[in-house]
């Protein structure tokens, strides 16, 4: 019955080729446009957020809303000046007009400096603006906080240029004078710019690498070329429907990258397979309908013929295991963080498109250039080429390199799955010591202007920056000022800032006994003073109490996605395969593959053991929602091959193989697809790890070795050895089972 569906799909496809083209084309266009210019002027990039992940409804994100409520001020930017003596006159001087300049420009409320205070640097009240090693200054500009969007953004770029060019005129009295600019705007600014960097950065090196793949797989450049035209129409696509989802809800800046590339990654995995398999199936037709006869026929004969099978087997895979990818990410959607449920959401979407690309423009340019992919590509005549291609192109040999491989196996199953777990296990044993963060600045790449200015921030100027832990309490200043006396006493408490009343609220800044606002003493202290309870109602806030609030979330929400996942991806194989077994073992393996990719990513990034060589600065953790992102994704690719090794092993059987012989030769058929396939998204997430933004390195990094993991040691070893050892057990389901499976099968 769905064999038909998808032959049907095969046929319309054939006889409307160039409609189909067209309106993929369309689709295309529309999409980059939207992306790029927006409905309203504002792009895909204008409406991404930024900023620490937060829990709707928790204690910290109900603090920053308090705070973001009653601060009545508007947008500030700040000069940290450097190289300068606050205390030298001529400096005074030279500052008075660019004072006033600042001043003068609309939508400036206050242009604050220690020199302009009275008896300049010697007034007390200067002390927080002077850095502590008396070698600088701040300046702070803040704007009305009534301005219009647009007008606040033309205010910023005129205060900007002055605040740029304040330095060079400092230097004609203070020749070694410096200054950075800094402020909120300017570092989501950075952000958002840095993820648009990251994008085109991952693109230019996934492409052309990826095409170099295909060209070895496929053996010419035209059937290459066929999955990457999808994989360009989906990209553009895509970010026009993410522009879609961006007025439903809040896109972070980096859904953009992670689940654009991975769209990319997986429409050139599935146009892999389409190509691959329409090959192998026009190769029969010419084989067994007289060779050369079969390939003057016109487009109506051996092509759709060798279509219409390709869609009825290659197809009904591809959507099979996009379904299995979108119900991995669509876990997501369970948890209460908004950039989960927006990477939820928006990856769902980007499969779908992919999946879409594969089963209708792919399939429409094999109609209109697939008589030629029965020819030798121009490749194959370079000299030395041929004997490459022999190994890497070849569709038509029932034994090789991957047959051999499982044969070895099945001599010593046992042995492979005793060695493959001890190993899986060494690797997920870092994953003992993961420290969960979430970062803000400290995600910006070394080197970075407005990195540069947070680090000058807290080291010269710690008593101008904001407390680590900031306690909202709804309280008179009376009782709040007492209990700041409590919070005092606790461990791991240096100091107390002085209660400032905001509104009908007071504001506590609490500073621990640590420099690093999201480390263990810094958690230690958020969970003291929130077992204070007070006689009146408070609130804890800051990056420690953030990294609580969004754990205790993905605690509380980790049973529901994972148990709604296992259930729907053990039902969906059980309908695929007709067996039990074959479902739980999977989930078993994956979850091995999964742990084994989150100790390395521990060791690497929380550890510093690639620091150098990849280029960061570890953050002593790993960002919360990159291992809900990487268990996802991770999950949902793992179950993307274990779908391609299984429909052709399912497929054999079913043809009458012993369970051995369908696993050895299904590997034969379908490995060399899944290592390519998994080499390409390896390729498309190295485009991750040589962006900048850490949680970008991170998540490409993990999903990179899930993948090297999962298609190597895992397809390659562990289910071949495990398949060997169950043997007819691996097709056993009881009797009422049996029966759905007869009436709900998903066959070929």
């Amino acid at each position: 019955m769905l064999a038909r569906v998808f032959e049907s799909l095969g046929r319309r496809v054939a006889h409307h080729p160039r409609l189909t083209i067209l309106v993929w084309v369309v689709l295309t266009a529309l999409g980059l446009g939207l992306a790029v210019f927006g409905v309203h002027g504002e792009s895909l990039f204008d409406r991404l957020a930024t900023g620490a992940p937060a829990v709707p409804g928790s204690q910290s994100a109900e603090a920053d809303e308090i705070l973001a409520e009653a601060d009545g001020s508007g947008a500030v930017l700040n000069l940290a000046v450097s190289g300068v003596d606050p205390a030298d006159p001529e400096v005074a001087t030279a500052l008075a007009p660019a004072r006033d300049e600042l001043a003068q420009i609309p939508g400036v409320a206050s242009v604050i400096d220690p020199l302009a205070l009275p008896n300049g640097a010697a007034n007390p009240a200067a002390a927080p603006l002077i850095a502590k090693d008396g070698d600088g200054f701040l300046i702070v500009v803040a704007l009305e906080p009534d301005l219009s969007p647009e007008d606040e953004e033309v205010a910023l770029d005129e205060v900007e240029q002055v605040l740029e060019t304040l330095p060079g005129t400092l230097q004609a009295v203070a020749p070694g004078a410096t200054g950075i600019v800094g402020g909120t705007t300017l570092i989501f600014e950075a952000i958002t710019s840095q993820v648009e960097k990251d994008l085109a950065t991952g693109e230019a090196i996934a492409l052309p690498v990826a095409l170099a793949i295909m060209v070895l797989v496929f053996g010419g450049f035209l059937a290459a070329a066929m999955p990457m035209v999808g994989a360009i129409a989906s990209i553009a696509f895509g970010l026009g429907a993410l522009l879609g989802i961006s007025y439903v809800m809040d896109l972070d800046s980096s859904v953009v990258n992670v689940v654009t590339l991975l769209g990319l990654g997986l429409c050139i995995d599935y146009g892999l397979l389409i190509v691959s398999r329409f090959r192998e199936e026009l190769h029969h037709l010419v084989d067994d309908d007289g060779g050369e006869r079969a390939r003057r026929r016109r487009g109506d004969g051996t092509v759709v013929t060798a279509l219409t099978r390709t869609m009825a087997t290659a197809g009904r895979t591809v959507t099979f295991s996009a379904l299995t990818v979108a119900i991995s990410i669509a876990g997501l959607l369970a948890f209460r963080p908004e950039i989960l449920r927006a990477f939820g959401a928006a990856g769902v979407l980007i499969v779908l498109v992919a999946v879409a690309t594969a089963l209708t423009l792919v399939p429409a340019l094999l109609v209109i250039f697939g008589r030629r992919l029965a020819r030798p590509g121009l490749l194959s005549k370079v000299p030395g080429a041929r004997g490459i291609l022999r190994h890497t192109a070849d569709v038509r040999s029932e034994e090789g390199a991957f047959s051999r491989l499982a044969a070895r196996v099945q001599r010593h199953p046992w042995w492979v799955v005793l060695g493959t777990v001890v190993l899986l296990g060494a690797l997920a044993s870092p994953l003992a010591h993961i420290e969960l963060r979430n970062s803000t600045t400290q995600l910006l790449p070394i080197g970075s202007t407005q990195r540069d200015y947070v680090t000058t921030l807290a080291d010269d100027y710690p008593a101008a920056t904001s407390a680590a832990v900031t306690v909202v309490a709804e309280a008179s200043l009376d009782e709040a000022t007492a209990w700041a006396g409590d919070i005092a006493t606790l461990d791991d408490v240096a100091s107390v800032d002085t209660p400032t009343p905001m509104g009908s609220y007071v504001v506590i800044g609490v500073r621990p006994d640590t420099s690093d606002p999201g480390d263990r003493t810094s958690q230690h202290v958020v969970r003291e003073i929130r077992d204070l309870d007070p006689p009146f109602p408070s609130w804890v806030t800051g990056q420690a109490a953030g990294q609580i609030d969004f754990t205790a979330a993905l605690a509380d929400r980790a049973p529901w996605a994972i148990g709604i996942v296992a259930v729907a991806t053990l039902v969906l194989l059980f309908l695929m395969t007709g067996s039990v077994a074959i479902p739980i073992k999977a989930l078993l393996t994956n979850a091995l593959s999964i742990a084994a990719s989150l100790g390395v990513l521990v060791w690497a990034f929380q550890d510093g053991h690639l620091s150098g060589l990849l280029g960061f600065t570890s953050t002593g953790g790993i960002e919360t929602y990159v291992v809900a992102l990487v268990v996802a994704f991770a999950f949902g690719l793992a179950m993307d091959y274990e779908v391609f090794l299984l429909s052709r092993i399912k497929e054999l059987h079913d043809a009458g193989l012993s369970n051995d012989d369908a696993v050895r030769l299904g590997l034969q058929r379908s490995g060399r697809i899944i290592t390519s396939a998994a080499l390409i998204i390896i390729v498309v997430f190295a485009g991750f790890i040589a962006g900048k933004l850490l949680v970008i390195k991170e998540v490409g990094f993990a999903l990179a070795v899930a993948v090297l993991i999962d298609a190597t040691i895992v397809r390659m070893l562990l289910v071949p050895a495990t398949m060997t050892i169950l043997g007819n057990v691996n097709w056993w389901a009881p009797a009422f089972l049996r029966r759905v499976y007869d009436k709900l099968s998903i066959t070929h």
